[in-house]
């Protein structure tokens, strides 16, 4: 039998996420039968709301993930994946079918169908779908309809300045996608397929939305976020506006001044054990496995280890003693409103993926587990000049090309969201809902190095931005900054003997996602080539790699170092040509992580000082620029 293409294949699979709320019927409307190797699934009830942060749902939502990827043939996989979708929770369904499509090894070139489109009332609030659906129901059947999305919350509550930020649903949608290419639960000893630094890139993605997050308070006038240390402190208030499709059930609100309480499954004291383990593991420099055994937490491995252990991942090297820490955070924040199932309620948006960024709480908490990470970090001594160097090379000057020299503008630009393939309407033309979203201009990094040896260099370029003043207006300390620190891009180049230009547009960063086609492009096969590298549709949002900034032009570091190739590359990365659209915060999927230092590198470590002179190296460049925002721009030249 002839192997299928890339385009058949999509063809057959994307209907597997239409209507996926729906159940399916074979063409002779008998519902189909179920496999024994789908036995023991269905645990977890249809209409309930999954969640990957909750261990029995996540438990059979990989259990049905490896059924899928360990089937022997695609079209056994479709089978079982037809089978699977009649009796299985939907969210659960539609989370291993994604986990198998990105981890089978046939379905390399395939794309997932945007999640936003799959299941647009996780990201659009029900006020919007409310008026899509009454707009299709008197409007001309062949006539196209845009609504456009409602606000959330107003000016009277002050995070109401960052919604913009916390409700995009590009950064919503990398959060699930990052957990569909990196499952907490996954077993590589089953798959076959082993995650590289998968702990270390848990906590370092998480770092950088923390980063990103403080960058665009202070560019709203917002101080920083303080962490989530105490347990037992009244929550600040929230509301998504968020309706569930699947059971018809809005996302619990939360009131503000509620505070965590005890569930069935855990308990808030659960959660400060788990706490104080880790943090004494830390202290103590190692962990105890489960044969008593300890584990260094050394420089080259500690975070990885330590980063499973916070997220309870399969690697987790005692789950009993370490707990669940992360995931159990979410999910008891998630209940804050109804702890005990009294009144049958939908939790809160921390307990989904998709969701939990909208919620000023999880940044909050991803700091508090940031705080343990950097607590570890500290147990290090600083880099020095010998680790920083780059001997032979000389960073000349480093400019942004734009409109404006040294200036990036910012602007709200708009989108749609085709929501016709997840809400059947009943008619031809689509029904689409408008968005409004943070951009910027298209701007190149323009980087004069000189090599001063004989020899032809491989080097890897790093650039970091991070504000200049507080909250306050005073210029940032060393220590504060580097946890502002957010990563632009990562790439190599080759530096030739004398002065070298290095021109990189930011289209073509390493921490951002280029553009994803929409569920209809698909179906249709647009843009879909046979041998094009696989798209995992994980990365942040090429519309958010640069914060607001503000009116009269916020000031920036743009930090650029470069360093030597050979001593940080891995392997042969690169010539799998699998999932390397955004490896900074995704890595490459299935293959080691592209580059040998510590994620964050050099910003990973405490800066000293007393020692700053070791940040001046030639190798080194700390430009200011400026940040500012447009409330109108012109569409000629923005893309």
């Amino acid at each position: 039998m002839p192997t299928s293409s890339v385009a058949d294949k999509q063809k057959r699979i994307i209907p597997l996420f239409t209507y996926a709320t729906s159940k399916t019927k074979d063409k002779f409307g008998m519902r189909v039968q179920r496999e024994p190797k789908l036995q023991g699934l269905g645990i977890l009830g249809r209409g309930q709301l999954f969640s990957c942060f909750h261990q029995a749902h996540l438990e059979e939502a990989i259990k049905l993930a490896e059924v899928f990827i360990l089937a022997k043939t695609f079209s056994e996989f479709l089978d079982l994946a037809y089978q699977a979708r009649d009796y299985v929770n939907e969210g659960l369904y539609v989370f291993s079918l994604s986990v198998a499509v990105l981890h089978r090894d046939d379905c390399r070139g395939v794309s997932l169908p945007p999640i936003q489109e799959v299941f647009p009332d996780k990201f659009v609030p029900v006020e919007t779908m409310y008026n899509a659906y009454k707009q299709a129901t008197i409007t001309d059947p062949e006539k196209e309809i845009i609504v456009e999305s409602e606000t959330t919350g107003n000016v009277l509550d002050p995070e109401y300045n960052v919604a913009y930020y916390r409700e995009d649903v590009g950064i919503n949608a990398h959060h699930w996608h990052w957990h569909i290419v990196y499952p907490s639960a996954w077993n590589a000893e089953v798959t076959g397929k082993t995650k590289d630094r998968k702990g270390e890139l848990f906590y370092y993605m998480h770092q950088q939305m923390c980063a990103r997050y403080d960058c665009e308070r202070l560019s709203n006038d917002l101080p920083r976020m303080v962490p989530f240390h105490n347990f037992h402190e009244p929550l600040e208030g929230y509301s998504a506006h968020l309706s569930s499709i699947i059971n018809g059930l809005p996302y619990s609100s939360r009131s503000k001044g509620l505070a965590l309480h005890d569930m069935h499954d855990i308990s808030v004291q659960e959660l400060e054990r788990f706490r104080e383990r880790i943090s004494g593991a830390i202290n103590l420099g190692y962990v105890t496995d489960t044969h008593g055994n300890e584990i260094d937490l050394d420089e080259h491995n500690g975070i990885d280890i330590l980063g499973d252990i916070v997220e309870s991942s399969h690697e987790s090297v005692n789950k009993e003693f370490y707990g669940s820490l992360h995931n159990w955070g979410h999910v008891l924040m998630a209940a804050v409103e109804d702890p005990d199932g009294k009144f049958q309620c939908n939790p809160g948006v921390m307990d989904d993926t998709a969701t939990s960024l909208r919620d000023p709480i999880f940044y909050r908490w991803h700091r508090f587990l940031d705080d343990l990470f950097q607590e570890f970090k500290s147990k290090f001594h600083p880099y020095n000049k010998k680790e920083l160097e780059f001997p032979g090379v000389k960073i000349e000057s480093v400019a942004i090309e734009s409109k404006e020299h040294d200036v990036i503008h910012t602007f709200f630009a708009e989108d749609t969201i085709d929501v016709t393939y997840a809400y059947n309407f009943r008619r031809p033309a689509p029904v689409k809902v408008r968005l409004h979203h943070l951009d910027h201009e298209p701007f190149n990094y323009n980087i004069i190095a000189t090599n001063q040896s004989a020899n032809k260099k491989h080097a890897f370029v790093r650039i970091f931005l991070a504000p200049v003043h507080d909250e306050l207006g005073n210029v940032l300390k060393p220590e504060e900054l580097r946890r502002l620190m957010i990563e632009l891009d990562k790439f190599s180049v080759e530096l030739h003997h004398g002065s070298n230009t290095i021109k990189r547009s930011s289209k073509d960063s390493s921490v951002t996602i280029s553009s994803v086609r929409s569920f209809r492009e698909l179906l249709e096969g647009e843009g879909i080539k046979e041998h094009a590298s696989e798209f995992c549709s994980c990365g942040w949002p090429d519309h958010l790699l640069i914060p607001k900034g503000n009116d009269q032009g916020m000031e920036f570091n743009l930090f650029v170092m470069v360093t030597d190739e050979l001593r940080d590359r891995v392997g042969d990365y690169g010539h799998a040509d699998i999932c390397m659209d955004a490896v900074s915060y995704c890595g490459a999927k299935d293959q080691f992580y592209p580059d040998r230092r510590p994620m964050g590198f050099p910003f990973d470590r405490v800066i000293q000082e007393e020692e700053m002179g070791q940040w001046q190296l030639p190798n080194m460049s700390n430009t200011h620029i400026k940040i500012q925002h447009q409330h109108q721009h012109e569409k000629d030249g923005h893309d």
